[in-house]
C-alpha cells in the first residue's frame, strides 16, 4: 500500500514539474535579470510592436538618407557624378559590410539588446552630425554662382563624411541583430510559437518597405523642395523616435545570453581535428565528446545532434587515449564537443545555398541600375506630368506590401493544406519560388526592351539618343515580379539563416545572408564590366551604349535570366541535398 503512494507521489511530483516547465521558455531564453522566463507575461506577438516599429523608423531613416544622396552630393557638395557615385557605393558598401562586427560582438560578447542599443546610438550621432552639416552655414559649402561652384572644404568634407560613416558603422549592429532578436521572442521548442515565428518574417520585411516607401516619396520631396537641413533632420527624429520604441518593450522581451566568440569556436575545431588528423574516428557517435550536462557547453546554445557527413571534422571530438587517462577535457584546442563540431558541419553546409543568394542579388542590384536607364528612354510623361525613371521603383515597395499580407494570410493556410507543413512551404521551398520569379522578372525586362528597341527602329530613332514613345508603365511588370520575388527570397533567407543556424551564431548568420547584397552589387558590377569589354571590341558600339537605341539591352536581361535559371538549377540540386540542423 505504501509503495502504490509512493509511486503516485512520484507521478504527482513529476506532472507539476511538467506543468511549471511548459510555463517557461524552453529555448534557453531568460529575462532582463538573466532568470529563466515565462511564457504568458513576454516574448511571442506583444513583444514584437516595438520591434517593428524600430525596424520601420530605422529603415526609413536610412533610406531617407540612401535614396537621395547622389543629388546632395552633386548639388550641395557640387562633387562631379563619377565621384559622386563613388562615394555612394562605397558608403553603401560599408553599410553591408559592417553587420559582420556587430554580428560578431552579439554573439561573442554583448547580446542582441546591448548590441543594438549601443549601435542605435552611435547611428542617431551620425544622423544628428549629418544634419548639422546641412543645417549649419559654416558646415555648408558656398551655393554656386553662375557655373563656378566652390568645392567643399576639408572641414565640411569631415564632418559630412563623419556623420555618413557613423551611420554606417550604426547600422551595422543593428541589421544583423534586429531581425534575429524579434525572432528570439518566439519560442523555438513550442510548435505553436514557431508557427508565428514564421509570420514575424514576414512582417519584419512588411516594416523594411513601408519605412522604403515613405522615404522614397515624402522625404525626398521634402529634401527637394525643403531644403536639406529639415529633408536629414525627419530622419533623425525617426531613428530617434526607433531608439525609444525598442527600449519601450525591454519588460516583454526575451533574451538570448551570448555564447563567446564564433570565430575562435571555428578556429578550434579546425586545430583540434588537424592535430588528431591521425586519429581515427570511432563508427558509434556516443564514444564522441560531449558533455553530460542538459545543455551545451557553449553558453545560450541547446545541443546538436551528431551528424554523418564532414567527418574529417569529427576528430576533433574524439577523446585520446592520454586525455581519456588523465580525466581531462577541458581545453578546446585539443578536444571540441560534438555542438560545437557541428556549429561548423551546419556553416559549411549552409555555404552553397547561401551564394546562390548572390546571383539574385545581382538581378535585384537591376532594379536601381538598368531599369532606370531602360525608363529613361520611354515615354515618362502622364498628361501633363513628368515621372522620374526611378520613381518606378516605388512599384517595388507596392508589390511587396501587397504581397506579404497575401502570402500570409492567403497563400500560407493554401500551401498548409497540400504540404502538410505548418509554415506552407519550408524556407528552401520559398526561396527556390522566388529564384524562379527572379528569371520571370528578367524576362519581363528583356520583353519591354524588345518591343522598345521595334518601335525605335519603324520610326527611325536608332542613331537618335532620345525617348521612344512606349509608356515607362510598360515597366510595372518587372518591378512588380521582382518585388514578389522579394518576398519569397529575401524573407526565405531571414528564416532559412535564422533557423538553420547554430543558437549561439544567429546573428553572425543573418550578417553573412546580408553579405549576399553587398556581393550581388559587385557581381554586377563584373557582368556589366565584362560585358562592354566583350561586346565592343572591334568598334562595335556593345549591348549597352550611351544610346540604347543602338544598342541591345535586351541581350543583357536575357543573359541575366539565363544566369538566374542556371543558378536556380544549381539551388534546387543543393537544396535537396541539404540536410537540416537537428539539436536536442
Amino acid at each position: 500500500m505504501g509503495s502504490l503512494e509512493d509511486e503516485r507521489s512520484l507521478l504527482e511530483d513529476g506532472l507539476i514539474q511538467n506543468e511549471r516547465s511548459s510555463q517557461y521558455t524552453g529555448d534557453g531564453s531568460v529575462d532582463f535579470h538573466g532568470k529563466p522566463i515565462l511564457k504568458q507575461n513576454t516574448g511571442n506577438w506583444r513583444a514584437c510592436p516595438f520591434i517593428l516599429g524600430t525596424e520601420g523608423c530605422e529603415r526609413l531613416a536610412y533610406y531617407g538618407i540612401a535614396t537621395n544622396l547622389v543629388t546632395y552630393l552633386t548639388n550641395k557638395l557640387h562633387e562631379g557624378n563619377v565621384s559622386a557615385a563613388r562615394n555612394v557605393t562605397t558608403w553603401q558598401g560599408t553599410c553591408y559590410l559592417t553587420p559582420l562586427i556587430g554580428a560578431v560582438i552579439a554573439d561573442a560578447y554583448w547580446g542582441r539588446y546591448w548590441t543594438i542599443a549601443a549601435f542605435s546610438t552611435i547611428y542617431f550621432i551620425g544622423m544628428c552630425t549629418l544634419t548639422l552639416s546641412a543645417s549649419v552655414p559654416a558646415l555648408m559649402p558656398v551655393e554656386c554662382v553662375g557655373s563656378v561652384c566652390p568645392s567643399a572644404t576639408p572641414a565640411q568634407y569631415a564632418v559630412f563624411f563623419l556623420g555618413l560613416y557613423l551611420i554606417a558603422l550604426g547600422t551595422g549592429g543593428i541589421k544583423p541583430c534586429v531581425s534575429s532578436f524579434g525572432a528570439d521572442q518566439f519560442d523555438d521548442t513550442d510548435p505553436r510559437e514557431r508557427v508565428k515565428k514564421g509570420s514575424f518574417f514576414n512582417w519584419f520585411y512588411f516594416s523594411i518597405n513601408i519605412g522604403a516607401l515613405i522615404s522614397s516619396s515624402f522625404i525626398v520631396w521634402i529634401q527637394d523642395n525643403a531644403g536639406w537641413g529639415l529633408g536629414f533632420g525627419i530622419p533623425a527624429l525617426f531613428m530617434g523616435i526607433a531608439i525609444a520604441s525598442f527600449f519601450s518593450g525591454t519588460p516583454l522581451y526575451r533574451f538570448q545570453k551570448p555564447g563567446g566568440s564564433p570565430i575562435t569556436r571555428m578556429c578550434q575545431v579546425l586545430v583540434a581535428s588537424f592535430r588528431k588528423r591521425n586519429i581515427e574516428v570511432p563508427k558509434e557517435s556516443s564514444r564522441l565528446y560531449e558533455t553530460q550536462d542538459k545543455y551545451s557547453a557553449i553558453e545560450g546554445s541547446r545541443k546538436l545532434e551528431h551528424t554523418e557527413e564532414l567527418k574529417c571534422l569529427d576528430k576533433a571530438a574524439v577523446p585520446s587515449d592520454a586525455e581519456i587517462k588523465r580525466g581531462d577535457f577541458s581545453n578546446p584546442w585539443i578536444l571540441c564537443t560534438v555542438t560545437q563540431v557541428e556549429e561548423l558541419k551546419i556553416l559549411i553546409r549552409m555555404f552553397p545555398i547561401w551564394a546562390t543568394g548572390i546571383v539574385f542579388s545581382a538581378v535585384y542590384a537591376q532594379m536601381s541600375t538598368m531599369f532606370v536607364e531602360q525608363g529613361m528612354v520611354m515615354d515618362t510623361t502622364l498628361g501633363s506630368f513628368t515621372i522620374p525613371p526611378a520613381s518606378l521603383s516605388s512599384f517595388d515597395v507596392i508589390s511587396v506590401i501587397f504581397w506579404v499580407p497575401i502570402y500570409d494570410r492567403v497563400i500560407v493556410p493554401i500551401a498548409r493544406k497540400f504540404t502538410g507543413k505548418e509554415r506552407g512551404f519550408s524556407e528552401l521551398q520559398r526561396m527556390g519560388i522566388g529564384l524562379f520569379l527572379s528569371v520571370l522578372c528578367m524576362s519581363a525586362a528583356a520583353l519591354v526592351e524588345i518591343r522598345r528597341l521595334q518601335i525605335a527602329n519603324e520610326l527611325g530613332l536608332v542613331d537618335e539618343g532620345v525617348a521612344v514613345p512606349l509608356s515607362i508603365f510598360w515597366q510595372i511588370p518587372q518591378y512588380f515580379l521582382l518585388g514578389a520575388a522579394e518576398v519569397f527570397t529575401f524573407i526565405g533567407q531571414l528564416e532559412f539563416f535564422y533557423d538553420q543556424s547554430p543558437d549561439a551564431m544567429r546573428s553572425l548568420c543573418s550578417a553573412l545572408s546580408l553579405l549576399t547584397t553587398s556581393l550581388g552589387n559587385y557581381l554586377s558590377s563584373l557582368i556589366l564590366t565584362l560585358v562592354t569589354y566583350f561586346t565592343t571590341k572591334g568598334g562595335s558600339v556593345g549591348w549597352i551604349p550611351d544610346n540604347l537605341n543602338e544598342g541591345h539591352l535586351d541581350y543583357f536581361f536575357w543573359l541575366l535570366a539565363g544566369l538566374s535559371f542556371l543558378n536556380m538549377l544549381v539551388y534546387i540540386v543543393c537544396a535537396r541535398r541539404y540536410k537540416r540542423k537537428k539539436a536536442s
